[in-house]
């Protein structure tokens, strides 16, 4: 599966859409006080509902091939860090984390603007696991989970958007300042405690509690609507006022992706957004999303480590640049 766009869907401004579900089993305490006896059987519970789906054990999982699941976004950053058991398990575009904060974190990952068909599939998954496991449930509360904040529908939706120009213009400042008071978080590109990078950033609900899931996303797509269209006046004024700036950066940057003899992961991404910003503008042509989306992952260092077969910086810069230059041809 590819968490970038290949549809064409909004594939401008929305790299991918994740659905994702908090669920806890009754008799257990939470991930954060489960002995490993009560993580393992978790563990097997769940394999034995989702039988056909690929089980990945992360607990003596190393740490480059554990961190490049993150750098794809199959897991989260706090994942890497959980103590005891736990592990993935995979299956087309859906992904289950195990004993993370909650005992499952089922998720469905789709490239592009994606939110109805995402809360289908995951919602399917949910389902099969709650007719086979007590799942914590309370009237009143609703789904019962570890951090407060998920209570309810423990349902949280993010949309990974590219916004250039709100960010180069400093406009983004506003729009993050104002999404809150909606009920919607903004995030970089790892989500909560990461910084933008990219242009990047992960655009996801806030409220669980009191709302029903289907106006969740009914809410969400709305206010991603908002955005692009934001996006697009920027790109505008940018395109009015300084066409010969911009298209320079762009075009300099494509240069350097497609010359440069060591590149850092950091560069990389600074590069990214300026060329994949040239490609939305126009001022580039021959450069797909598809293949800058794809790098954008294929790069990262862990992942690029475990392709190159280096972990040392140095040389790890001279594989992705050569990587890079490769697929700018």
């Amino acid at each position: 599966m590819a968490w970038y766009d290949k549809s064409g869907n909004e594939r401008e401004f929305v790299i991918s859409t994740r659905v994702r579900f908090a669920r806890n089993i009754c008799d257990y305490p939470f991930a954060s006080k489960l002995d490993k006896t009560g993580a393992q059987e978790i563990i097997e519970k769940a394999r034995g509902v989702l039988g056909d789906y690929e089980y990945v054990d992360f607990t003596s999982l190393e740490p480059d091939v554990a961190r490049s699941y993150m750098e794809k976004h199959f897991v989260s950053p706090n994942f890497l860090l959980a103590k005891g058991p736990h592990g993935l398990l995979m299956k087309d575009d859906n992904y289950v984390m195990l004993c993370e904060e909650d005992h499952l974190r089922i998720q469905c990952i789709l490239p592009g603007l994606e939110l109805e068909k995402a809360y289908e599939c995951a919602a399917g998954v949910c389902d099969e696991i709650e007719s086979n496991l007590n799942i914590a449930f309370d009237e009143r509360l609703g789904y019962l989970t570890h951090c407060p904040t998920n209570l309810g529908t423990g349902m949280r939706v993010s949309v990974m958007m590219f916004l250039p120009a709100l960010t180069m213009t400093g406009a983004i400042r506003r729009v993050a300042s104002q999404l809150p008071k909606m009920g919607v978080a903004i995030r970089g590109i790892y989500g909560e405690g990461t910084e933008e990078s990219g242009c990047l950033y992960q655009i996801s609900n806030q409220v669980t509690l009191g709302i029903t899931e289907e106006d969740t996303i009914s809410k969400l797509s709305d206010i991603i609507n908002r955005i692009i269209e934001n996006e697009k006046s920027a790109q505008k004024a940018l395109e009015v006022k300084e066409h010969d700036k911009m298209c320079d950066m762009a075009c300099r940057a494509l240069g350097t992706m497609k010359n440069a003899y060591l590149l850092s992961s950091g560069e990389f991404m600074s590069l990214y957004g300026k060329v994949r910003y040239g490609v939305c503008a126009g001022y580039i042509d021959g450069v797909s999303y598809e293949v800058l989306d794809r790098l954008c992952v294929e790069v990262q260092p862990a992942t690029l480590a475990l392709e190159s077969g280096t972990n040392d910086a140095a040389q790890r810069d001279k594989a992705r640049a050569a990587k890079v230059k490769r697929e700018m041809v």
